[in-house]
């Protein structure tokens, strides 16, 4: 894999205290504008090719309500984001010794009304995910909007994230969290940094 270097904005040091005090990290302004902008329009334009989300082995699942598309190498503007998630796993496994060999991604969308109820993306150690991440990429949010991303950080301490433009969440990947109920479309990229490979 080779090296990839951070946005200036990702402050590795800080990530990497914030993460083994608390579990969880937030970066703002995380990408240029015109970056961001791009992933918008490549997200949007493809709305047309979300599905509804499954939760395990592709089952449809009262626990989330929201519409996904994977990402590959085709969606090439969101695929830096990829790369650039790439780079952080390279700090993380220095930092942490967490053994992550791989990133898998999707667009997901939440309309008006949508949700995703408290679950971890890894119970138990029962899958390769480590840390997980949310990019949020619509261009505006109000806070009476909803859509918050609601975390227990490591120490048993709840948190509630606005879904803010241009901002990243980074987590533990066993960490209890959800996303509750939008009351605006709220567009974002979730990914999840791996100690194995998954094909998607």
């Amino acid at each position: 894999m080779p090296a990839v270097q951070l946005p200036r904005s990702w402050s590795v040091d800080q990530i990497l205290d914030d993460l083994d005090q608390q579990g969880f990290s937030v970066i703002d302004n995380a990408y240029e504008q015109t970056y961001m902008e791009a992933l918008i329009e490549e997200c949007t334009r493809n709305l047309a090719h979300f599905r509804n989300a499954a939760i395990q082995n592709g089952v449809v699942s009262d626990i989330r309500s929201d519409h996904i598309l994977w990402l590959h190498e085709a969606l090439d503007v969101s695929h830096q984001h990829i790369q650039t998630l790439y780079g952080l796993g390279q700090e993380l496994n220095r930092a942490f010794y967490l053994g992550i060999k791989d990133v898998e991604a999707h667009f997901a969308c939440y309309n008006a009304g949508e949700f995703y109820a408290l679950h971890r993306d890894n119970p138990q150690g029962k899958n390769g995910r480590m840390i997980s991440t949310v990019y949020y990429l619509h261009d505006e949010w109000q806070e009476d909007w909803g859509g918050e991303l609601r975390l227990q950080d490591k120490n048993g301490q709840w948190h509630k994230l606005q879904p803010k433009p241009n901002r990243i969440a980074i987590f533990q990947s066993d960490l209890l969290h959800e996303v509750l109920l939008s009351k605006q479309q709220r567009l974002s990229i979730t990914a999840w940094l791996r100690s194995d490979s998954q094909l998607i």
